[in-house]
């Protein structure tokens, strides 16, 4: 069977990861005025991290990784779906999407 990590590192490998985990990370914190950008970068933070969950699961040669990731990977599509749903509702209420007029949903 064929073994990647005997010719990777699995510090090279984790690079993907965490590069995924930091540009999520970035998104959220520097385009906080767009509600679509900051669902895609929640969804590059769970991708980072489903990612590092598989290569930990592959490298120390576990199920526990693998079924984590499924875990999250249902959270993430939940968590897309009613967050579209949101979008689309405060569309229909607003006609705009803005970070600043959310308030307007809690009341």
């Amino acid at each position: 069977m064929f073994d990647i990590f005997q010719y990777v590192d699995i510090v090279n490998l984790l690079s993907v990861p965490l590069t995924l985990f930091f540009l999520g990370l970035w998104g959220i914190v520097v385009l906080r005025k767009n509600l679509i950008f900051i669902l895609i970068s929640i969804e590059l933070l769970l991708l980072g991290v489903n990612l590092s969950l598989i290569l930990a699961s592959l490298f120390l040669d576990d199920l526990v990784g693998e079924v984590f990731s499924l875990f999250i990977l249902t959270i993430a599509g939940a968590e897309s779906a009613i967050g579209l749903a949101i979008l689309v509702s405060f569309y229909r209420l607003q006609n705009l999407i803005s970070v600043d007029l959310v308030s307007f949903l809690k009341s």
